[in-house]
């Protein structure tokens, strides 16, 4: 075998310290085909030492391959039968799905195989623990039937299993648009004959100046394209062209160690491949222990390190799994990963509970602990830093004391944790102590004499704020000082910290007035702060800090009172506790409030009774405050603010660190924040979910301007200000430029809009549909941003204000807070009316339905335009979906003004059109109309129930003819339709479909054109009637 030099190495570690990249000289560089580019990165692969096998390209070669590299891995001979039984009854079984298969990798990799002689032999997918003995091998053009054609793909196969896939694009394609393209076709549809390729774990995808790896999951939220990630050094220097990730994340060492070590299969059945900057953090944490136990060198600074990755960027995985890792290494006794107690959400729990059943309870007696410690069979021991604390002062002497432990704290900057540092450098020998924390203590925001790094010793890694927004990993902040009160101003804006402590004695911040104008102002704004404009319930949820139990008391009232006689009221809950007066140990820390709520005085008791009563009452519960009852409250909430049931979330210190919902969007703040509690609570909001949530919205009703400033600065290092906050109104309206990157501001955009295409349906040219289309979307993208700033709101309110009305517009300026001049400015902008916005969404639809069309058809060929580099704003379309029932209820208005249906079928159209949602249900819609009395219907909810049971009578009739035309197996064909519409799409994964198809051989030439036709047929059908509910 020849001896290939692997290009980059150092402590062989795989997240390189320094990478040098290369540089082609080439003499026509520029233009690249696809399939030139494809020939080059095989020609990289092979220099590296993997095998091309250029002849496989069917199933039955991909077969014959992996029974020669599992008979060479395994050292066995397998007779024909015998393989054929291996594959049917592990390796390739038929109802096995994706997460079967994926479940194989990581957890199944080892198969007690009966030979038919009787002899049982271990059989090894992976070798796990010499990587070396893997053989890795590249095919390419794998054959398949199907709809699309020249797929430039490259697969990598690992001891013939095909783990990895790589799309190439050529220079200059959308990359997002093309990881479109991949979810389109693989997700569904992958190699669906040829179920060896749900084994492919992650997903490559390049245009050789951008390449991107991702998890093949089946989970919908966590395959958008935000959780794509670019390779990159240990100093978070991307790399992103094809050339450089061949040589560093490609390496055999390198991709072996991220298939094997660094890809978390959860309990929830998803896959995640760590991040770069986390493996790059695991990596320097396990190369410490070692290095440290080989120079006899422990229990001190030296022998640990903390890692500095910011809030949001996923600590808890990777501190989870360096403690994993540590407790593979042979002279480690026991890995203690230490975490805050109310930190441990329910997925966290049964997260670590797959790893140590016993090791997290919710219990504070050390007796567990005690009895987990004394166990061989666990090296992992995941325990709060209350319960540690506690065995450690209430037992002198332990074997484990004097044995080799590795400690991990996940969030190593809480409130028990100085007292437990103490004992634990006293009563423990030979330890290793590693800390994780998203906002380090410095001398800048240090109150006592210990700083991070004086408790734990140097910066092993760090991945910064500013790091995380330029990866978009995490979101910028829109931070809004609203001094809506003017009469307040002073005391909001009071600096001094002596003065704010005497007004917060005075409870001067607690004026009733004063809250009722902010919760009135909250109430106000609530739609727009979190997108829910429609009827639909897409958007977010938000959260309000306050400053201490009686103010959460005194908005909770205000806010039901003020909502009292309001249809459709905002769910609003509040959790607090005891928070005792202990010492911080760094400025601006959020006083830790424990379970303790026996704790607080009785009318705060009371007041917690009383909300968690309101809250029982809506969700049919019934917490209490003891505390018990209170931990499980603490965790249903959580769940529940995580699946937006509730609204608006008010806190006082709980939740506002450690706590980790996408679906939030705004934090209002009527508290003094700094530093480490400042960027804490502002990233409740700026974790990413999708395009239609492009930052986290903080409200404060106090100035944290200066505070937002120190903190960002201390927490990201230099000129961050400008990377970590957003842009102004004005910025967004005017244009701006940002990173050399020249953006257009609203006004030119819709002037453009307005002037090229007044009438978006005389659009006829190919190139007019891509003008439009790139257009249209750079309105979507400054729209959906500026939907966020109270400003915009109150222009859009003025469209449909009679400005020769005095009264209405004095009304007007007091409800916006208008001064004359800004009331004045709006007057001249032009803004396009909503009929003509959903005119525009309308066509916008239309020309994407027609280009798919398009490419799927035969068009393809004749047309002369690149459409490679359009992104479809797909998200942004769906934020502003309209629902069902909203469509409905325009049609009652409608009717009630036109008596002529035509003429309201007309209308109902475009606005159908304008959804994406609903545009499937267009012909069901106007049929609706045809034929039904509308005249007799009396109000909105008498037109929804006959629109639903009209509806169900279409579905069963429409659901009865195709399983009759198609000769479809009839109790198969409505299992597997009513599957399809409760999940709300139609899929070809596992064996739901083929059951339903008529009988006819899979080796029938027909066979996969009919499957084909019938799946489309159904695909339609669900799209038309998902959502109407009934049964087929």
């Amino acid at each position: 075998m020849t001896q290939y030099k692997s290009i980059a190495e150092s402590n062989n570690f795989i997240v390189l310290d320094q990478y040098k990249k290369f540089v082609v000289e080439e003499p026509n560089a520029g233009y690249q085909t696809e399939g030139s580019l494809e020939r080059e990165f095989i020609r990289d692969l092979q220099a590296q030492g993997y095998e091309y096998l250029q002849e496989i390209n069917g199933h039955d070669a991909l077969i014959k391959n992996l029974r020669v590299q599992l008979q060479r891995l395994n050292n066995v001979v397998f007779s024909d039968a015998e393989w054929r039984r291996f594959l049917e009854e592990y390796l390739d079984k038929p109802s096995d799905s994706l997460i079967e298969k994926t479940r194989k990798i990581h957890d199944d990799y080892i198969y007690d195989f009966v030979f038919d002689n009787g002899r049982i032999q271990n059989i090894y997918l992976l070798d796990k623990k010499n990587l070396a003995n893997n053989a890795v091998q590249v095919i390419n053009q794998f054959e398949q039937t199907g709809s699309y054609d020249n797929r430039y793909d490259v697969t990598i196969l690992v001891n013939g299993l095909p783990l990895v896939h790589i799309e190439l694009k050529k220079r200059g394609v959308a990359i997002r648009e093309a990881f479109n393209q991949i979810h389109r076709y693989s997700k569904e549809s992958f190699n669906k004959e040829n179920s060896l390729f749900k084994y492919i774990q992650i997903f490559v995808i390049s245009n050789g100046t951008d390449t991107r790896y991702f998890a093949n999951t089946t989970k919908r939220d966590k395959n958008s394209y935000d959780f794509t990630m670019n390779w990159a050094t240990a100093k978070n220097t991307l790399i992103k062209d094809l050339k450089d990730f061949t040589a560093t994340f490609l390496q055999k060492h390198t991709l072996l160690n991220v298939l094997v070590n660094y890809c978390v299969f959860d309990v929830s059945d998803t896959l995640l491949i760590m991040r770069p900057y986390q493996i790059a953090a695991t990596e320097r944490i396990l190369w410490k222990i070692k290095s440290s136990y080989q120079a006899k060198n422990w229990s001190n600074k030296e022998s640990g390190g903390y890692i500095w990755h910011t809030t949001g960027s996923g600590k808890t995985l990777t501190s989870f799994k360096a403690a994993r890792l540590a407790t593979e290494l042979d002279f480690i006794e026991k890995v203690f990963f230490v975490v805050d107690r109310k930190d441990l959400d329910y997925q966290t729990m049964k997260e670590y509970q797959r790893f140590s059943p016993d090791s997290v309870n919710g219990s504070e007696s050390t007796a567990g602990l005690k009895r987990n410690i004394e166990k061989d069979d666990n090296k992992i021991i995941v325990t709060t830093i209350q319960k540690l604390n506690n065995l450690m002062k209430s037992e002198d002497k332990l074997p484990i004391y004097d044995k080799q432990v590795v400690f991990i704290f996940d969030e190593c900057h809480r409130s028990q944790f100085g007292e437990a540092q103490k004992n634990l450098t006293r009563k423990f020998k030979k330890y290793y102590q590693f800390g994780f924390t998203g906002t380090p203590i410095f001398p800048t925001n240090a109150l006592g004499a210990e700083t991070t790094a004086s408790v734990f010793g140097i910066e092993l890694h760090s991945y910064i704020i500013t790091d995380a927004i330029r990866d978009e990993k995490v979101l910028k902040f829109k931070v809004d000082y609203n001094d809506v009160r003017p009469q307040f101003k002073s005391i909001e804006t009071e600096k001094n910290l002596e003065e704010l402590t005497k007004l917060e004695k005075k409870q001067a911040f607690l004026q009733p007035k004063r809250i009722e104008q902010i919760a009135q102002y909250v109430l106000d704004n609530f739609k727009q702060k979190t997108h829910r404009f429609n009827a639909g319930n897409n958007g977010f949820n938000a959260m309000f800090a306050v400053s201490s139990v009686d103010a959460a008391k005194a908005y909770y009232q205000t806010f039901k009172q003020l909502q009292s006689a309001v249809k459709n009221p905002l769910k609003i809950a509040t959790i607090f506790s005891f928070a005792a007066n202990e010492e911080q140990d760094a400025i601006g820390d959020i006083v830790d409030e424990s379970f303790e709520v026996e704790a607080m005085n009785s009318s705060a008791k009371e007041f917690l009774k009383s909300a968690i009563d309101d809250y029982n009452s809506y969700f049919a519960t019934n917490y209490d405050v003891d505390a018990k009852s209170f931990q499980n409250y603490y965790r249903d909430l959580a769940k529940r603010v995580k699946n937006k049931e509730v609204d608006l979330l008010i806190v006082v210190g709980m939740f506002l660190t450690g706590f980790d919902a996408p679906t939030l969007n705004t934090l209002f703040v009527d508290k003094n924040l700094r530093y480490h509690g400042l960027i804490q609570a502002y990233s409740r909001t700026n974790r990413i979910y999708n395009s239609t949530k492009s930052f986290g919205n903080i409200v404060t009703f106090r100035d944290l301007e200066q505070d937002t400033i120190d903190a960002i600065t201390l927490f990201g290092k230099s000129n961050t200000r400008n990377i970590v906050l957003e842009k102004s109104y004005q910025e967004y309206m005017e244009g701006f430029t940002d990173a050399g990157v020249a953006r257009r501001g609203y006004l030119e955009v819709i002037a453009e809009l307005q002037e090229r295409f007044p009438d978006p349906d005389v659009i006829q040219t190919e190139k007019d549909k891509k003008d439009f289309v790139k257009l249209f979307g750079e309105y979507l993208r400054v729209e959906n941003i500026l939907q966020n700033y109270d400003e915009f709101s109150a222009l859009q309110a003025f469209q449909s204000l009679d400005t020769s009305d005095a009264k209405a517009v004095e009304a007007f300026k007091e409800k916006y807070y208008l001064t004359d001049e800004t009331f004045a400015e709006m007057q001249p902008i032009d803004m396009p009316s909503e009929r003509s916005i959903q005119n525009y969404r309308s066509t916008y639809n239309d020309i994407r339905d027609w280009l798919r069309r398009q490419k799927d058809g035969e068009e393809k060929a004749k047309s002369t335009i690149d459409w490679d580099d359009v992104v479809f704003e797909v998200d942004l379309l769906k934020s502003q979906e309209i629902n069902l029932d909203y469509i409905l209820e325009l049609i009652f208005e409608h009717n009630k003004k036109m008596k002529n249906k035509a003429e309201l079928i007309d209308e109902i159209r475009t606005t159908i059109r304008a959804s994406l949602g609903n545009r499937a249900k267009e012909s069901l819609i106007v049929d609706f109309i045809n034929q039904t009395d509308l005249d007799s219907i009396v109000d909105k909810a008498g037109i929804i129930e006959s629109f639903f049971q009209f509806a169900q009578k279409e579905q069963q009739k429409e659901a009865d003819e195709l399983i009759s035309s198609e000769g479809l197996n009839i109790d198969a064909a409505k299992r597997y339709i009513n599957v399809s519409l409760k999940r709300g799409y139609a899929s070809e994964q596992g064996t739901d479909l083929n059951d339903a198809l008529p009988k006819m051989s899979p080796l029938n030439p027909q066979y996969l054109t009919k499957k084909q036709s019938i799946f489309q047929k159904i695909v339609a059908f669900v799209e038309k009637f998902v959502g109407i509910g009934g049964e087929v």
